[in-house]
């Protein structure tokens, strides 16, 4: 697997966290790949094979080849048909809510065609150059152009929800929420109103996800002994607590992440951030 990470232009730097692309060879044998949530949402342009989407255990979509993937609640399962090549925007946790007029909730846990976001020629016209260009610089070029023409459209970014979102990932997750809702002087209504509406997520749900990322990190790089140590660093209440919402959002245990050949995508994705 090839997987590599670019940084946006300054002007959009506050909306996309990166671009990235990854690249797998063609394997007949290609098992299918858990995908962990990770509280952000992804613009994907599929430039290889057909990838499917599970949506029960036998039964699958085939992914839309320009997509937007909303935020997850749960694992999902993918798995590549030939060969992967793939180029993707990945957006802070408010960022993408800046682009469409649709209420990012409406996304959450699907992959939403592009034409479905945006008008249809101008998606179209889209996807074209990006399938037609020759190298991932050529289309870093297209989709900030496309971006930045967009964002000139549409709403900006609400303060209140990007500040509270760098509070939580500053805080890896751990921020509670009262302490939130007094630094920025919000009701909790008014707050998962506009978590609703920008991120699709609560701003406690966000927090779950940003604080097994920071989890999932010690485990991939062996910075913590054990799964006690892992617990409190990333300010769990007990270990318990930890490997609970560790099931949740991963579908298996702490101790046979790492081993488990599903996860090897996510692991991946974990490990280059």
């Amino acid at each position: 697997m090839k997987y590599q990470t670019f940084e946006p232009q300054s002007e959009l730097s506050s909306v996309v966290q990166c671009y990235w692309t990854l690249e797998v060879p063609s394997n007949k044998d290609s098992e299918k790949q858990r995908i962990v949530p990770d509280g952000t949402i992804e613009m994907a342009f599929i430039l290889g094979d057909d990838i499917k989407r599970f949506t029960s255990e036998n039964d699958f979509i085939i992914q839309p080849r320009a997509m937007v993937l909303g935020q997850t609640v749960k694992p999902f399962y993918i798995q590549p048909i030939g060969e992967v090549n793939t180029f993707a925007i990945r957006f802070y946790p408010y960022g993408f809510a800046n682009f469409i007029k649709t209420d990012i909730k409406d996304l959450i846990n699907k992959e939403t065609p592009l034409e479905d976001l945006f008008a249809k020629e101008e998606a179209q016209e889209l996807e074209h150059a990006i399938i037609n260009a020759s190298n991932t610089k050529e289309r870093i070029d297209i989709i900030e152009n496309f971006l930045n023409t967009q964002l000139s459209k549409s709403s900006t970014i609400d303060k209140i929800v990007s500040s509270t979102v760098n509070d939580i990932i500053l805080s890896n997750g751990s921020m509670a929420i009262n302490d939130l809702l007094k630094k920025h002087n919000s009701s909790r209504r008014q707050l998962e109103r506009k978590f609703s509406k920008q991120v699709g997520l609560s701003p406690k749900q966000l927090g779950k996800v940003i604080r097994l990322q920071a989890a999932l990190k010690l485990i991939i790089s062996n910075d913590a002994k054990n799964l006690t140590q892992i617990a409190y660093t990333s300010d769990y209440y007990d270990q318990a607590h930890f490997i609970k919402d560790f099931q949740e959002f991963t579908g298996t245990n702490p101790k046979n992440y790492l081993n488990n050949k599903e996860l090897e995508l996510s692991t991946l994705f974990y490990a280059s951030d």
